[in-house]
């Protein structure tokens, strides 16, 4: 608007301007190296007005043709430039919807009109893992490491293809060397943890854990959890080295730090009874027991009577179990004890409450309950009923890895399968349902596949170990249950 006004009010200056000179013609002369010009001075007006004009349009087309080959060369470079990035985003998007090809070559254009590396090796190593060729992406991920804007990057391919091929040394000395460049990144810190923690390195993996706690990256309750699970470990080392007075303390720390964590006390309570420290070892189980009751707490309180009778075991365990005398695990280990001095009466007392409903007792019950029938009174058809009902029940808690599935008898801080750490939970593995055989194509019936080692539901365990097959993954850290 203000330029229409601007050219409104031009206009009509111009047009005052030229009725003006009309009105007053007037004469102009002029002298110049012998040469004589008479003329009006609205003709003189108009000829100044033409030469101004000349001379500047002269100067602008001098401008332009002084100035048009660098402007041509960076306009060139401009397209190039869009290109490219068009080329790298399209790139992006065949990575994201798994074309491998529409990602290679985009990405050899891009690199191509863009000859910016950095920008680029992202995309080429991308494409070339989409497309299986994990060489050239490791040769890719090592150049982006030349380059200090992009070496964070190459670092996090290069362990990620390491934790792939499960080599965890290799991913150990990366995971360092990304600690170094980027020390606040939450999944470095994480990952260092687990690595560390596979690799036995348990002093290091605990001031990892410290650096992690400091950060906030996990809470208080996951911490303490996570610190008792290393010191476990590092009991468990110092006594295999001849030292039991490290081992104890050590112990005594992983039970302070997670009182309700059932390993922390199994191994505290077994370390000061092996000790002679049987009061101690009494106050820490019945401690555990009120909160946690578990099969593992009574056994290692048991180390503190190895040389009691069956009767007196018993008697021992009534103590042990005051706190939760209704809690089901309580009810079966007092029935174990009965069972084996031969108590078949009080044993039955213990178990009446936890068979009493029909579809909810449990397969270890059931069992004992045929153990009676057998011992007692040698009906072989009663023991086998209550085995029936075993199997019908669901399956018994046992540590179960909650990465990979796999069941254990004994806990550990590394799943024995898969290698994770601090994933092991009580619990009871899930129960696969078997389904009817199908017919096959000549009618007859499709062969059912053998279970699977370690698999829910098949009765069979992995026993833990501490030699992991596959890699533990990098992301967010699960922490073992009681």
């Amino acid at each position: 608007m203000i330029r229409v006004l601007l050219f409104l009010v031009f206009a009509a200056l111009a047009a005052w301007g030229a009725v003006w000179l009309s009105d007053t013609p007037g004469r102009v002369t002029i002298v110049w190296l012998g040469y004589r010009i008479d003329t009006s001075a609205a003709v003189l007006a108009i000829l100044i007005v033409v030469l101004t004009a000349s001379v500047a349009l002269a100067y602008r087309l001098w401008r332009f043709l002084r100035r048009a080959p660098a402007e041509f060369v960076v306009a060139r470079q401009q397209r190039r430039r869009a290109r490219g990035y068009q080329a790298l985003t399209q790139g992006m998007v065949a990575v994201a919807a798994g074309d491998p090809d529409e990602a290679q070559r985009n990405a050899r254009r891009a690199d191509a009109l863009l000859n910016d590396p950095p920008i680029t090796l992202l995309l080429s190593a991308q494409a070339a893992q989409l497309n299986g060729d994990d060489a050239a992406a490791a040769r890719f991920f090592a150049q982006m490491l030349e380059r200090p804007e992009t070496a964070f990057l190459g670092v996090r391919g290069l362990l990620r293809q390491a934790l792939d091929r499960n080599d965890k040394a290799e991913a150990l000395r990366l995971a360092l060397r990304a600690r170094e460049l980027r020390p606040d990144t939450a999944w470095v810190q994480s990952t260092l943890l687990d690595l560390q923690a596979t690799a036995g390195q348990w002093d290091q993996a605990e001031a990892t854990l410290g650096r992690v706690a400091r950060m906030k990256l996990i809470d208080d309750a996951a911490a303490r959890h996570r610190r008792a699970a290393i010191l476990i470990e590092r009991a468990r080392l110092a006594e295999s080295a001849g030292n039991p007075e490290e081992a104890l303390a050590l112990a005594r720390r992983a039970n302070a730090q997670a009182p309700d964590f059932v390993p922390a006390a199994t191994a505290a309570i077994a370390r000061l009874a092996a000790a002679g420290k049987n009061r101690k070892a009494i106050r820490v189980a019945t401690d555990a027991w009120a909160t946690s009751p578990h099969r593992d707490i009574a056994a290692a309180y048991l180390g503190a009577f190895a040389d009691t009778d069956a009767l007196q075991r018993l008697r021992h365990l009534e103590r042990l179990v005051a706190a939760r005398p209704d809690d089901p695990e309580s009810r079966l280990t007092l029935a174990e004890a009965a069972l084996d001095a031969r108590l078949w009466g009080e044993a039955r007392r213990h178990l009446d409450p936890l068979v009493a409903a029909e579809p909810g007792a449990s397969a270890r019950a059931c069992r004992l309950m045929a153990e009676i029938e057998k011992a007692e009174n040698s009906d072989s058809a009663a023991a086998e009923r209550w085995r029936a009902r075993a199997e019908a029940a669901g399956p018994d808690p046992t540590w179960v890895c909650e990465k990979c599935g796999a069941q254990s008898q004994r806990w550990t801080a590394i799943c024995g399968h898969c290698g994770a750490f601090d994933s092991m939970n009580w619990r009871a593995p899930t129960r696969v349902a078997v389904l009817a055989p199908m017919a096959g194509p000549a009618g007859g019936a499709v062969p059912a596949l053998p279970p699977v080692a370690g698999s829910p539901g098949t009765g069979l365990t992995i026993p833990a170990g501490p030699a992991p097959v596959a890699p533990a993954p990098i992301p967010a850290p699960a922490g073992g249950g009681t």
